[in-house]
């Protein structure tokens, strides 16, 4: 898997040793992962690459992490990233409040590493179900990330790697309108630089291969603001 197509997960915990055990059990698992230690530098981060799931310890410094939770969950560009909160409180009306703030999942310390790889992975799979492995369908389209294989109304399609990344992002929220600049740092990777034109030239080239048995376009071009399926 690219860089580009690596789920991304912010560890955000203020024990050096635990942040260093969570990185490497996600980055074995093959998740691309960024580290903050407080609040404060965990809202930054956040603002500067969006992951697509976030670990968040409770008890942190500057800024807690439960008005971290409740800052992300009020903003609409983050509202939807899923939040698993760590706490060594295991109350249950700690669980609740945690929950309530906006948390979509709570994990009490101590913990086993591999019950929070799964915790992570069922997230996952609810916002970017390809990473996953899980087979997507949007009308006669059916796209296999595992084995790399398009088919539309039962006929084998060619796309090359770009167009195979772009038709994922695309069938993983149809109908969500994606900008060129949204579209380079998914399908193409933040470190990259590519001009927003080639976005033009691939989605390009993408609709021809969703088009070459026939059947309508189901890309939409959205005037001044990007793409969509659908």
């Amino acid at each position: 898997m690219s860089p580009a197509t690596q789920p991304h997960v912010l560890v955000v915990e203020d024990e050096l040793a635990q942040r260093e055990v969570l990185g490497y059990n996600l980055e074995a698992e093959g998740f691309r992962t960024s580290k903050a230690e407080d609040g404060e530098q965990a809202l930054m981060m956040v603002d500067e690459d969006l992951p697509d799931v976030i670990v968040l310890d409770w008890m942190l410094p500057n800024v807690s992490g439960i008005e971290v939770c409740r800052q992300l969950k009020t903003r609409p560009d983050t509202r939807n990233v899923p939040i698993i909160m760590l706490s060594a409180r295991s109350e249950e009306v700690d669980k609740v409040r945690g929950l309530e703030t906006g948390a979509d999942d709570y994990v009490v310390k101590p913990y086993s590493v591999s019950e929070l790889m799964a915790r992570v992975r069922t997230q996952l799979r609810r916002v970017r179900p390809a990473t996953v492995g899980q087979v997507l369908v949007f009308e006669d389209i059916e796209l296999d990330s595992e084995t790399h294989r398009v088919m539309r109304a039962e006929k084998l399609l060619k796309l090359g790697p770009t167009e195979f990344r772009l038709l994922t992002t695309f069938m993983e929220k149809p109908g969500r309108v994606w900008s060129r600049e949204q579209l380079l740092d998914r399908v193409w990777g933040r470190d990259i630089y590519v001009d927003t034109r080639t976005v033009d030239v691939h989605i390009g080239r993408l609709r021809k291969a969703l088009t070459q048995h026939g059947g309508d376009d189901p890309v939409r071009t959205v005037r001044g603001a990007g793409y969509a399926l659908g």
